[in-house]
C-alpha cells in the first residue's frame, strides 16, 4: 500500500474508494434484504471475492 500524497481535500485520493462502495451499494446492497447482520456481512463479504476475481 502506498500513501497518498494528495492534499487534504482532494476528491482524486477518495475516488477508487467511492467507486467501489457505490457499485457495492448499487449493484447488490440495495438489490437484495438480509435478516440478520452476520447473514449481510458474509454474503456481502462473498459478492465482493466473486466480483474482483
Amino acid at each position: 500500500m502506498v500513501q497518498s500524497m494528495g492534499r487534504v481535500g482532494s476528491a482524486l485520493d477518495n475516488a477508487a474508494a467511492e467507486s467501489f462502495h457505490s457499485v457495492l451499494k448499487v449493484e447488490y446492497i440495495h438489490r437484495h434484504s438480509f435478516a440478520t447482520r452476520t447473514e449481510d456481512r458474509l454474503k456481502t463479504a462473498t459478492w465482493i471475492t466473486e466480483f474482483y476475481r
